[in-house]
């Protein structure tokens, strides 16, 4: 009787475990690019478990240099994907409804580097000079700044589409890149390039600055009451994992580097990386972590909007490109 009763418990604990695999719910989650400190938030709840206490089975995909986030959720290859605001914007206009659910970054890193040497001390001084710019989404910002300024691309100022490195500086074959200031900027640096010897243009202090890492889904799914509920689960936990990220950078910088699966991440750079995402997520331990701003939006919608021949949107989307209801689900 006793051997049958332990039989039992033994089948009743097999089936307990199997209903409670059976109910993580699935999840996948787009980067915008490669195992990094910028997405330390995400591998820091999926190694804490934080994904996994909320009853959720998280995969976070990997970026890179072919891989938009874009075409990967259009393609169904996702639920969610880490993504800047511009490209986010100029995807829905062109037929691929995203929606921002969240918005980690609340400011820009994004900057020019530029060599002293090369002539470069203000916006002014760019005519005639040869820039490096991201495209595949990255180049919205460039574009309207150079609108603002009254500089037609290839005509005022020569565009040099740039790898992401930071080569064309380094070879002269450029006055200024594109640099981030948790990452490119310090591959010059490093280097051997003295910071004496650069100069640096945020598009933040220059007025032309959009979000940047946001998290989006498609509107559709936002119908699904199911849907909404497995996305707020997702927040509350990548909340506390970035949470996590800014209050312990070295720690989030081991947790990314065993993420990497190329080796390339090492922990003194990612370290550093982190210590500057952290300066970009002023609402990092508060409730207000994650939720975007009605007037960052908008200002971010109304750079993309002027961009005098070539802007970026044609057409407000209004609030339709972005919902608070997930985030307000996740304070619950």
């Amino acid at each position: 009787m006793k051997t049958r009763l332990i039989k039992l418990a033994l089948l009743a604990s097999a089936a307990a475990c199997s209903v409670g695999a059976m109910a993580a719910e699935k999840l996948t989650v787009q980067m915008k690019w490669v195992p990094q400190a910028q997405f330390a938030g995400y591998y820091v709840a999926q190694a804490k478990g934080y994904y996994k206490a909320e009853g959720l089975d998280v995969t976070i995909k990997p970026g890179g240099p072919d891989v938009s986030p874009v075409q990967v959720i259009a393609g169904n290859q996702a639920d969610v994907v880490v993504n800047w605001m511009p490209d986010a914007l100029a995807a829905r206009e062109a037929g691929v409804p995203l929606v921002n659910i969240a918005q980690i970054f609340d400011k820009s890193g994004l900057m020019l580097t530029c060599k002293k040497a090369s002539g470069v001390a203000s916006p002014k001084d760019f005519k005639g000079k040869t820039l490096g710019v991201w495209f595949g989404g990255n180049e919205y910002p460039f574009l309207n700044w150079m609108a603002k300024l009254g500089y037609k691309p290839d005509a005022d100022v020569k565009v040099l589409k740039q790898g992401f490195n930071v080569d064309p500086l380094l070879q002269n074959q450029a006055a200024c890149i594109s640099t981030m200031i948790y990452n490119e900027y310090w591959q010059v640096v490093d280097a051997g390039v003295k910071e004496s010897d650069l100069i640096t243009f945020f598009y933040e202090k220059e007025g032309v600055a959009s979000l940047e890492d946001g998290l989006y889904v498609l509107e559709p799914k936002l119908k699904d009451p199911a849907f909404v509920a497995r996305m707020a689960k997702f927040l509350k936990a990548t909340f506390k994992g970035w949470n996590d990220a800014v209050k312990n950078p070295e720690e989030a910088a081991k947790i990314v580097v065993a993420a990497d699966p190329s080796g390339s991440a090492t922990l003194a750079v990612q370290t550093r990386q982190m210590k500057n995402i952290a300066t970009l997520i002023s609402t990092a331990g508060t409730k207000k972590i994650g939720y975007l701003e009605p007037a960052a939006y908008e200002r971010t919608v109304k750079v993309l909007l002027t961009g005098g021949s070539s802007p970026v949107i044609k057409k407000d989307p209004g609030k339709a490109a972005m919902t608070h209801a997930v985030w307000e689900a996740a304070q619950k």
